[in-house]
């Protein structure tokens, strides 16, 4: 599996505060069956020419010496989108040497104008990787439908899938419609992880759906390459959703 949003690198954001807490974690994603991790910590774009990448960069190659054998991580950011026309194109910005961004907005609701600036980074040459809509207060089906329709790649916390509220009814809602492209962790050095989730989606007859969401679209993104249609997660389970919404 590749996991390409978690916060551990240490000691720079709200995420992982130690090399202690970070290492122990990359072991049981190992475990788990993890073999790339990307550490994206948190950046205002705003911030983005000031973006302390050297210093970033020296804790990355520390914690890349710490990693478990045989696992490979990644250098990028998750970057806030509290400024709209900010240039985010400089290669520093990226997850890994790719061309995509991985970009959020405030829980609190979305700002006026969010399809508009995921569009303009689109344009950029850039692909925009949306972590977590199921958060955002005010996002719909209908948003998500757009936003893909401009190449926005939308990543779920993995997390949430098995949890409660309107942002885990979202989630699954988007599954079972074949609208999410990309499972990752989001962990801050504490037990998320993509093997629960990985375990969840084969208990309900994902096999199919696992593999590209948490494994084959997250290389396809790393390699510049587009991600591949993942199939709505059919049988009882798409049925109960469905009816769940009334869709």
């Amino acid at each position: 599996m590749i996991d390409i949003h978690s916060h551990l690198l240490p000691g720079v954001d709200d995420g992982s505060p130690s090399f202690e807490v970070s290492v122990p974690v990359l072991e049981r994603f190992a475990r788990e069956g993890v073999t790339t991790v990307v550490c994206t910590p948190h950046l205002n774009a705003g911030q983005a020419a000031q973006a302390p990448y050297e210093a970033h960069l020296a804790l990355f190659q520390e914690l890349q010496r710490r990693a478990p054998q045989g696992m490979t991580l990644e250098l990028g950011w998750e970057i806030m989108l509290d400024t709209p026309q900010i240039d985010l194109t400089a290669p520093e910005l990226s997850l890994g040497s790719s061309r995509a961004v991985l970009v959020e907005f405030t829980r609190g609701g979305l700002p006026r104008g969010a399809s508009n600036e995921l569009r303009r980074i689109a344009r950029m040459g850039r692909t925009p990787v949306l972590a977590h809509p199921e958060r955002y207060f005010g996002c719909t089906i209908d948003m998500v439908r757009e936003w893909r329709s401009f190449g926005v790649v939308i990543q779920t916390d993995a997390s949430v899938l098995m949890g409660r509220g309107v942002p885990s009814e979202l989630a699954r809602e988007m599954l079972a419609l074949g609208l999410i492209d990309i499972l990752a962790s989001d962990n801050h050095g504490d037990h998320r992880s993509l093997g629960t989730a990985h375990s969840w989606l084969m208990e309900r007859g994902g096999e199919e759906q696992v593999d590209l969401l948490t494994r084959v679209n997250a290389r396809q993104l790393l390699d510049d390459e587009e991600t591949l249609p993942v199939p709505p997660l059919g049988g009882g389970f798409f049925s109960k959703v469905r009816r769940l919404f009334g869709r």
